[in-house]
């Protein structure tokens, strides 16, 4: 399984990005997959993820400003960041695990992507 990122950039405080993802190869049909982010001198943190059956995880300093969506049947996702601070500035990995089957638990990564907050 290959995750394939797009979006993110640069933005001012305030304004948007977005954030797709895209797996390739057989990822289990039930899986979760969303961002994970690490900011310089910090660890890795979930940003948001969202299941196949629709279960959301996410970062408090997140909450009411990013949103995350799946396309349905397609192993894809996709995340709206919205109201950006400076604080969002991280690199931002695509992650995906699977949840069922033989892989049960198997982790895969995109490459990061960077998104910067400034003005």
């Amino acid at each position: 399984v290959q995750l394939q990122a797009s979006g993110g950039g640069s933005a001012e405080p305030g304004g948007s990005l977005r954030l797709s993802c895209a797996a390739s190869g057989s990822l289990f049909s039930e899986n979760a997959m969303g961002w994970y982010r690490q900011a310089p001198g910090r660890e890795r943190e979930v940003v948001y993820a969202m299941t196949t059956g629709g279960s959301v995880d996410y970062a408090n300093s997140v909450k009411g400003r990013f949103t995350i969506s799946r396309d349905k049947g397609k192993n894809t996702v996709h995340l709206q960041m919205n109201s950006l601070k400076p604080e969002d500035t991280a690199i931002y990995y695509c992650h995906a695990v699977e949840l069922g089957g033989v892989n049960y638990g198997v982790e895969y990564w995109g490459k990061g992507t960077q998104v910067t907050v400034s003005s």
